[in-house]
């Protein structure tokens, strides 16, 4: 897939000319943009870089590949436009459906940062220090039943 991404991205390049493609087997048209060529070349644009943070996204083990769904939802919500509005107006307002996305993601990769960056860095282990403030509770409450019974 990586190998042939460049190749696919410029398929453009041979788009029919003209507003109508009609074949047997479906019709595409231009879809509100100057011809095929042009909104050939916007649908690739968006396609390309879609497969490929897919791609990645499937084969990365880092722990903050979770991140890697934002530019994917941009890359999804830009192709939808393109794909479905008749409408000039591309990459505009897909931000605007981006941010609610980006408040689940980016609070739930820093929480997972935070958690190994504990964990593996410093050396802390949560469930000891659990432990040892349940141990601390316990001892406090001997002790205040020991001080009522003296």
């Amino acid at each position: 897939m990586i190998f042939i991404s460049p190749f696919l991205y410029y398929l453009y390049e041979y788009s029919p000319d003209g507003d109508v493609w009609k074949t047997n087997w479906f019709t595409i048209t231009s879809n509100g943009y100057q011809d095929l060529y042009i909104s050939f070349w916007m649908y690739l644009s968006k396609t390309i870089p879609l497969l490929l943070l897919i791609l990645w996204f499937l084969t990365c083990k880092h722990w903050w590949y979770h991140i890697i769904l934002v530019p994917i939802a941009m890359y999804a919500f830009q192709l939808a436009n393109a794909l479905y509005k008749n409408s000039l107006k591309v990459d505009e307002i897909e931000i605007y459906w981006l941010i609610p996305i980006m408040m689940v993601v980016v609070p739930i990769v820093y929480l997972i940062r935070i958690k190994l960056f504990d964990k593996l860095v410093l050396g802390i282990d949560l469930k000891k220090i659990e432990a040892e403030l349940d141990e601390y509770e316990r001892k406090e409450k001997e002790d205040s039943e020991t001080d009522i019974i003296k």
